[in-house]
């Protein structure tokens, strides 16, 4: 069946195209690459992480596959994901990613997650800022999700600050370790 639609974003942009980096202050955000399996190893073993993401870290070439399917999913335009680094001490500080990308409308939902030593230094803010800029005012986005359990204050504050509107609470939606999870749904449009 026919589409009355193009896709509003264009697929050889990604898998034609460098993924790019950013600097933001004194944070840069860039590809992944092989050499930092062990800071998110590292990362994986926080309980804070743990806590709010499905998964764990429990071998070294588990992450390498993680890191080249990350790699990999910028190149089929399916997610984007960068690494977020201390550009002065070249540590690793969290991860930021535009995930479930769709070419049709122009849609993706913005992840992240900082390392413990990161946290209150607003590295999750000025990364998913940057992204949700170069996504919706260079790339074309329409629009970008983010959404996290209600019991998470903390991702509720950096979605807040950053213009992302609550629209709703999506009941049972999330399943963590310790059971499923009411979630809020905030988003960012073009133009906001």
């Amino acid at each position: 069946m026919p589409l009355t639609t193009t896709d509003l974003l264009d697929a050889e942009y990604f898998t034609d195209t460098a993924q790019p980096s950013f600097v933001v202050d004194e944070l840069t955000l860039r590809p992944w690459s092989a050499d930092d399996a062990p800071a998110v190893f590292e990362a994986f073993g926080d309980s804070g992480i743990q806590r709010w993401h499905a998964r764990i870290a429990v071998s070294m070439a588990e992450v390498r596959a993680w890191l080249e399917a990350w790699a990999k999913a910028w190149n089929e335009a399916a997610h984007a994901n960068w690494a977020v680094i201390d550009t002065d001490t070249g540590t690793l500080v969290g991860r930021a990613s535009l995930r479930d990308i769709r070419l049709t409308d122009g849609q993706a939902a913005a992840a992240y997650w900082t390392v413990p030593a990161a946290r209150g230094r607003g590295v999750a803010p000025r990364a998913v800022a940057a992204l949700t800029d170069w996504a919706l005012n260079q790339r074309g986005f329409h629009r970008i999700e983010l959404e996290h359990s209600v019991r998470n204050t903390q991702s509720c504050r950096v979605a807040a600050k950053l213009g992302f509107a609550l629209e709703g609470t999506r009941r049972s939606a999330g399943l963590h370790a310790d059971g499923w999870h009411d979630m809020h749904l905030h988003a960012r449009i073009r133009g906001d």
